[in-house]
């Protein structure tokens, strides 16, 4: 089949693998892109990752960036009303013990990298990487980060590529990357919704009486007197 052609990387040392790099004239080496495959919803990742699981390049590594809401499988955490703050809280201890799951994320992405191999490895979608967590007792959402590292195509949600907030902490770098925005005609909607926020009157009400409290107490005035000049105008 057509996979015995393609070089697939382990995953776990892409620098190292001859399908990410070519030599240059003068012995630096020049990387191969990885692929951004950004769409609108998680439900079309799972269409596409279906598709390419039927061309002759399911083989390729890859991964699926998403949130902790569809791949967090703590018990404590996934039943949170908001999973990131738990997250961190049981990564640092703070509940008294950390987080075994997190401590078990190479079981998952060294089982998927070891699939790579020709004939093998197939493309995957998160329930694929959810369900193999749960038996593995390994966290799927730091895995599918550990994965981005030796994937060629990377899929994400287009916030992923659009906010420089989540580009920073999930450690995406798109220069000299492909990128490819599916339906983009969403995009501007997306864009937008990532320079938003919505506050309601009662929390710029907390917010003044807070930072009246910072000012008259001479608590770093110079940076909390416009602050609150900002509050009261909005207010």
């Amino acid at each position: 089949g057509p996979c015995t052609e393609c070089s697939c990387s382990s995953g776990k040392e892409p620098d190292k693998d001859p399908s990410h790099s070519k030599k240059k004239e003068n012995g630096d080496r020049l990387c191969v892109p990885k692929i951004f495959f950004g769409t609108r919803t998680h439900k079309q990742i799972t269409q596409i990752s279906r598709e390419l699981k039927r061309t002759a390049y399911s083989c390729v590594p890859m991964t699926i960036l998403s949130s902790r809401d569809y791949t967090c499988i703590h018990p404590v955490v996934s039943n949170s009303s908001n999973r990131n703050e738990m997250c961190v809280e049981f990564l640092e201890g703070k509940h008294g013990k950390s987080c075994s799951y997190y401590h078990g994320v190479h079981k998952l992405s060294e089982h998927h990298a070891l699939q790579s191999a020709p004939r093998v490895y197939q493309a995957w979608d998160i329930e694929d990487l959810v369900s193999l967590g749960r038996k593995l007792r390994a966290c799927p959402y730091f895995a599918a980060r550990e994965l981005m590292v030796g994937a060629d195509i990377v899929f994400c949600p287009y916030n992923y590529l659009l906010d420089p907030q989540i580009r920073e902490s999930m450690d995406i770098k798109l220069k000299d990357q492909v990128v490819i925005l599916d339906e983009a005609h969403n995009i501007e909607d997306c864009a937008r919704e990532s320079v938003s926020y919505g506050v309601t009157e009662s929390q710029l009400r907390a917010a003044r009486e807070e930072l009246d409290f910072m000012v008259n107490n001479s608590i770093r005035q110079k940076h909390h007197e416009p602050l609150r000049a900002v509050c009261c105008s909005l207010i």
